[in-house]
């Protein structure tokens, strides 16, 4: 069986040390290094306590290129700085979890990272940017209208998530005392993953976009996104059922369904969680992803098993913490 070398910049935060996870019980993977400046010298596990006993390596400070794919960690702003100042040979495939890379522009050598609507490209290419989490669950939800041209009145959007999707770093709004029972909105109608969501939709979509009424909530769970959608649709729910599992049918990460969904079932999975619901003239789309993996680090992996040639479920086939 093939294997590949693999190191990752910037090892410090959640969606590195969920990516480590996955590179290590990765079959066709050698996990090379984990490169972080703050903590160089420390064992892994000391960080990513839920390594211990796995993993048995110490972060490096200064990276090699000697790999044959790089993940970049960093933080928004700061992979664009290291792509700029690093000769990074355009052998390397790099698959960058940052939102530096998503927006498409003549300067911009990276191909957008949503395997359910890139598949072919990211196979082609050796520079990925992995789709930012709640554009993941958003787009999954709305991808199948838009290839279909249905996307003609107002989308109401409202999306939850959990306190991992602002970072490892301690800020008031996910400190223990702030967030515990406690729920808020924040960047109403503004929210930075909006731009990747609408280039995703009107590359399907011939006419203009309606307007995309996205409201994001701070939830009090660890980890999840957990989005309810809704809007015109003139045909039946056994119609909507039709379009999204055809269009879904060659991916094998996202399940669509009329039955119930909550976010317990898709917790440390890459798995996508779709229900469907017609309610007079509106299609409820109930979406559910982990943020940290379908929306981050299993994404990343899935990405690379694509652009690798393996299969896209090796090393991603992950038990649901459904209780």
């Amino acid at each position: 069986m093939a294997t590949i070398s693999a190191g990752i910049i910037g090892g410090g935060g959640y969606t590195a040390g969920e990516l480590i996870r996955l590179l290590l019980i990765h079959p066709q993977v050698t996990l090379d290094f984990v490169q972080s400046t703050s903590q160089a010298g420390t064992p892994i596990s000391q960080v990513h306590e839920d390594l211990f006993g796995e993993c048995f390596m110490d972060f490096v400070a200064t990276p090699h290129f000697e790999v044959d794919v790089l993940f970049l960690c960093k933080g928004h702003g700061h992979s664009k700085a290291f792509v700029e100042t690093h000769d990074i040979p355009a052998s390397v495939v790099v698959i960058d979890l940052s939102r530096d890379f998503r927006l498409a522009n003549a300067s911009n050598p990276f191909v957008y990272g949503l395997p359910e609507l890139k598949h072919a490209a990211i196979a082609q290419s050796n520079r990925i940017a992995n789709a930012g989490c709640f554009a993941t669950a958003i787009q999954l939800a709305l991808l199948p209208l838009a290839q279909a041209q249905y996307l003609a009145k107002a989308v109401h959007i409202q999306a939850i998530t959990g306190t991992t999707g602002a970072g490892q770093q301690p800020k008031s709004t996910s400190h223990f005392s702030w967030r515990h029972n406690n729920l808020s909105v924040y960047k109403a109608f503004q929210h930075q993953h909006v731009p990747e969501i609408k280039q995703s939709l009107s590359s399907l979509q011939e006419a203009p976009l309606p307007p995309l009424h996205f409201i994001p909530l701070r939830g009090a769970f660890t980890r999840g996104i957990f989005a309810t959608l809704y809007t015109e649709f003139e045909g039946s729910e056994a119609a909507a059922l039709a379009l999204f599992q055809d269009y879904y049918e060659p991916h094998p990460f996202v399940q669509v369904t009329t039955d119930t969904i909550h976010l317990k079932q898709v917790v440390n999975t890459n798995k996508c969680l779709i229900q469907l619901a017609k309610h007079e003239d509106q299609l409820l789309i109930v979406c559910a992803i982990d943020n940290l993996l379908k929306g981050a680090s299993g994404q990343a992996v899935q990405n690379m098993n694509i652009r690798f040639g393996f299969p896209e479920k090796q090393g991603l086939v992950l038990k649901a913490m459904a209780f």
